[in-house]
């Protein structure tokens, strides 16, 4: 768990290469099938206590949000996109399980229309991203790499964007 402790001034993520972020999500499309979104909300539940388990799996953090009252949805910070497919199709794995067991109930018809779930992938290059925290605790993408005072990165979103691991001028190695 990311710390809540504030870090005054002006922060920045410290990460380095590509960053891989996983939004995944249910939207409850019938309030009275609780029996269905509440196994899709359990079941994200445990996979997120299974993956803080087991950190060589690769996640490196993650937000919950609430888009509305029907759509809730994880933001994920991971190390790879190879970790994520691997623990995505890992047999041992609570997701593996918990997807056959989606398909199964879809195909005979029993979740239709009920919840829905989704998700998106991407892998943004170095150069790519570029993040800021004014007096804040580690959050989102700096809970994820760590946090570093903006000047390590560069004093404007431009010098942010094309860092390319360089310090900033002036900074001792």
């Amino acid at each position: 768990m990311a710390s809540r402790r504030i870090v005054t001034g002006r922060t920045t993520a410290d990460a380095e290469g590509e960053v891989v972020v996983l939004l995944i999500g249910m939207r409850i499309n019938r309030f009275r099938a609780v029996r269905q979104w509440a196994a899709a909300m359990l079941a994200m539940f445990r996979m997120l206590a299974e993956l803080k388990k087991a950190p060589e799996r690769g996640l490196l953090g993650r937000v919950l949000l609430t888009a509305s009252p029907r759509t809730y949805y994880v933001v994920q910070y991971w190390e790879s996109k190879e970790k994520l497919y691997a623990y995505a199709s890992a047999p041992d794995a609570l997701h593996h399980r918990a997807w056959a067991l989606v398909n199964r109930m879809e195909r005979d018809g029993k979740v239709r229309g009920h919840v829905g779930i989704w998700h998106e992938a991407y892998v943004v290059p170095e150069g790519s991203y570029e993040s800021i925290y004014g007096d804040m605790p580690p959050f989102g993408l700096a809970a994820a790499h760590g946090q570093v005072p903006v000047v390590r990165r560069g004093r404007s979103a431009k010098d942010r964007f094309a860092h390319r691991s360089a310090k900033a001028p002036g900074e001792a190695s």
